[in-house]
């Protein structure tokens, strides 16, 4: 008898070991938020440079010089950088305001300057710590505005990058 309640025991664990596998479904894992942002900005300037007859540069391409500057002119812009933000360090940082990677950034976080400006000081918050000889957490005290820039910005371009990649047709660019 006490085989058969040990089987009985053991077909019980079995089926309920089964019954929660089939009950909960598989999730796929989310997709890193700097992955999807970083696909809907290559979609975005791999569209604008393609919009003015440039191929958008790969690995293992070997363009040409003169090519490589219209494609950097056209993605990075060009001239004088328009933007630039001084650092507690002493370093000085630049972008331009036009260019396809501008427009992308525009288009996801609806506020390129704002976006420049608050990522700028939010990833140099550690040399500005090691600059001042201060801890990470007395310098992020000093930022409240920057840090909550940063992250209404980017939880901005999150929203947009995810709507923006669901929207694709089968060429891969956005539907209309």
């Amino acid at each position: 008898m006490s085989s058969s309640r040990t089987r009985g025991s053991w077909l019980l664990v079995a089926a309920l070991f089964l019954a929660a596998g089939c009950a909960a479904p598989a999730r796929s894992p989310r997709p890193d938020p700097d992955d999807v942002i970083k696909a809907a900005t290559q979609q975005l300037t791999d569209g604008c440079l393609s919009r003015q007859g440039l191929v958008p540069p790969r690995p293992g391409q070997s363009p040409t010089s003169e090519q490589q500057q219209r494609v950097s002119a056209a993605l990075f812009g060009s001239g004088p950088a328009q933007l630039s933000v001084s650092l507690p360090t002493g370093y000085v940082v630049r972008t331009h305001t036009d260019g396809c990677l501008a427009a992308a950034q525009q288009r996801l976080y609806g506020d390129q300057p704002g976006w420049f400006r608050a990522s700028v000081i939010v990833n140099n918050f550690k040399p500005e710590a090691d600059h001042n000889h201060q801890s990470l957490a007395e310098v992020r005290a000093r930022h409240p505005a920057e840090i909550a820039d940063f992250d209404r910005l980017r939880a901005h371009a999150l929203s947009q990058a995810t709507a923006l990649l669901s929207n694709r047709t089968t060429t891969g660019e956005p539907s209309p």
